[in-house]
């Protein structure tokens, strides 16, 4: 069974950095894009960013300059560093990955959610 096992997250002041984590685990061949998406209530799941197995990184609009993806291929890990963290980065994050895997289990797959939260 593949899986994507989130850690990280948490209240954080405005202009703070917090920083997520994503493992994916299970029967994995290889895992193709990484990425970082977010959700608040009553709105859609929106793109972060997304980070391919190249290295290649790619951001929304409302977070570059602020927030970095990169990943470990060694440990099938994404990770999110957020920098200079605005009350309206507050959101549920969602990591998802793009995995080649054995015994007909390749897709597209979704960590479980973690809360951050920006106040004061």
């Amino acid at each position: 069974q593949v899986q994507l096992v989130e850690s990280g997250g948490g209240l954080v002041q405005p202009g703070g950095s917090m920083r997520l984590s994503c493992a994916a685990s299970g029967s994995i061949f290889s895992i193709n894009n990484m990425g970082w998406y977010r959700q608040t209530p009553g709105k859609q799941r929106e793109l972060v960013a997304t980070v391919t197995s190249q290295g290649t990184t790619d951001y929304a609009d409302s977070v570059k300059g602020r927030f970095t993806v990169s990943r470990d291929n060694a440990k099938n890990t994404v990770y999110l560093q957020m920098n200079s963290l605005k009350p309206e980065d507050t959101a549920v994050y969602y990591c998802n990955a793009n995995i080649v895997a054995f015994a007909f289990r390749s897709g597209t797959y979704w960590g479980q959610g973690t809360q951050v939260t920006v106040s004061s």
